[in-house]
């Protein structure tokens, strides 16, 4: 859905104690009764509320459902993406917003800015917007779930992406950096790159390759699996590297002759010529970027070796169609991880997160409902169904 924040400036106090008072409702209820609307609001007056409730019907912040046994409202996405940005907006995180640079079937991509002025990246998790082919095969499972799960499936997805960008970027990976977490947005860094998807040609597989390769293992030895480790979720960021410029021999010759007898006055036409500067080379370097880490799990995990080995495949499939690169080497193999977890000292970003927050019942609860709707870290699609199409939410992301 598309992010309208027209309505934003105009809401009252009132009108956000409302929206906060249906969130808070539909915790318990598909349909929040207008009676516990007014009631978990604390306005005094029930025309008010009325009121208030009238101002974000008119702007889709909430829905009244059809048919109903009662007299009721449900929050809609945008009601969900307003809170958000207005705690962003209170914690002065947030200035404006602007384009959107990515849609996929998980999130949606803004560029916004800080009041400095700093442009950065919202990204807003939307796991309740899943494919009509999810729907159908897990139609069993889905008809058990509340309405508000597609609100409580999001929040854990932005807060397990923002737990991960912490802990990550505090141990030296190359991630963006993460600035603020509300409900299903996250707040980071925009970094100025390029997905790997969209580069026809690097001056160095073999290296890059390796690269990718190392940051796989490197995740393993802090007990991480990425699970989603492919084209569409590496940025590559482009740094100068410039040349020390060898002296020639003519400035050599130059720097030994005695100041008085080595002015430019002194010197013939032909030799001032050969004195003139060298323009300096550069070479480009590469760097990887790693982005999306909903789908990221414990190398303790039950198919941690299923998902490690699809992170090593997605890379040399991709090398080999792309670049035409094979490495003469056929690892690295989930023993190899297992081998450097044991080996690091003990230092384990798995427990660090659980530590901070994201618990391993709210990853269970978060990967059980991605299974269900075809959300499992393939991608964001499925090769083999010509119906579906990639995930492009990060394809802009520069």
């Amino acid at each position: 859905m598309k992010l309208d924040t027209k309505a934003l400036r105009y809401l009252t106090a009132e009108d956000w104690r409302v929206l906060t008072a249906v969130e808070m409702g539909s915790k318990n209820h598909e349909v929040v009764p207008t009676t516990l609307i007014v009631q978990l609001s604390g306005l005094r007056g029930g025309s008010g509320v009325h009121k208030s409730i009238s101002t974000l019907a008119k702007a889709n912040l909430i829905a009244r459902m059809k048919n109903a046994k009662y007299d009721g409202y449900r929050l809609t996405y945008g009601g969900l993406d307003y809170l958000a940005l207005h705690t962003h907006l209170k914690h002065t995180i947030l200035y404006s917003t602007g384009n959107c640079i990515g849609v996929g079937k998980e999130s949606d991509i803004y560029v916004v800015a800080s009041p400095s002025g700093q442009q950065l990246i919202l990204k807003i998790h939307r796991l309740g917007r899943i494919s009509f082919r999810s729907i159908k095969n897990n139609r069993d499972y889905l008809k058990h779930r509340t309405s508000a799960s597609w609100m409580y499936m999001s929040r854990l997805s932005a807060l397990k992406e923002y737990s991960f960008m912490q802990v990550l970027k505090k141990n030296g990976f190359n991630v963006p950096e993460p600035v603020a977490q509300s409900r299903h947005t996250v707040v980071m860094e925009l970094v100025d790159a390029f997905p790997l998807r969209q580069i026809q040609s690097v001056p160095d597989p073999a290296g890059l390759y390796a690269e990718l390769i190392d940051v796989i293992l490197r995740l393993a030895s802090f007990g991480l699996i990425h699970g989603d480790f492919n084209e569409f979720n590496i940025l590559i960021k482009e740094n100068e590297a410039p040349k020390e410029r060898k002296t020639t021999m003519k400035e050599a010759n130059d720097d030994d002759v005695p100041k008085e007898h080595g002015t430019e006055e002194s010197k013939p036409e032909g030799d001032q010529q050969s004195k003139e500067p060298e323009t300096k080379s550069s070479e480009v370097k590469l760097t990887p970027v790693i982005i999306d880490f909903p789908q990221m799990v414990s190398i303790d995990h039950t198919n941690a070796e299923m998902y490690f080995d699809r992170d090593v495949n997605c890379i040399k499939r991709f090398f080999e169609r792309r670049f035409n690169f094979v490495s003469d080497e056929s690892g690295p193999r989930f023993a190899d991880a297992r081998k450097l977890a044991a080996g690091n000292n003990g230092k384990r970003l798995d427990v660090e997160v659980e530590a901070s927050g994201f618990s391993k019942k709210m990853a269970k609860e978060l990967e059980k409902y991605m299974q269900a709707v075809g959300v499992d870290g393939d991608g964001g699609y499925d090769e083999d169904d010509p119906d579906d199409t990639p995930d492009e939410s990060h394809d802009e992301l520069k």
